[in-house]
């Protein structure tokens, strides 16, 4: 009986603030997590345009096949070169937005650990295993 009433006594009151501060970390969480894959996969696109340029700029020939959507059409070298330009830019920009949001989320979840944690100490985990 001792222990049930000193866990009892040592455990803190969540009121409805707290809950929506834990229910905002774990939508940030989430959000972070989206936000990984999604830089992951504008990286890849990124290494792949490099690629595809470096390949266009050993090819000696005029005409090039390009994908668009799910067919190959023949398109003119500089055309192809232009519009590769034009997809690196692009997924650049993608790229710095996704990591500017991705930092600004981390600074929020920071913000709200030292909220949560001021509160409730040991009593919980919102690092990652």
């Amino acid at each position: 009986m001792d222990t049930k009433a000193g866990a009892s006594s040592s455990e803190v009151e969540v009121n409805w603030k707290d809950q929506q501060n834990i229910n905002e970390f774990s939508r940030l969480n989430n959000r972070f997590h989206e936000l990984e894959d999604e830089i992951k996969v504008a990286k890849e696109t990124t290494e792949n345009l490099e690629d595809a340029g470096n390949e266009l700029i050993l090819s000696d020939e005029e005409v090039v096949r390009f994908l668009i959507g799910e067919v190959f059409a023949h398109v003119p070298r500089e055309d192809v070169e232009s519009k590769i330009e034009d997809m690196k830019e692009e997924t650049g920009k993608k790229l710095e937005k996704l990591l500017k949001e991705k930092a600004a989320v981390a600074a929020k979840m920071t913000e709200l650990k030292k909220i949560l944690y001021a509160k409730f100490k040991d009593s919980i985990n919102l690092e990652e295993d």
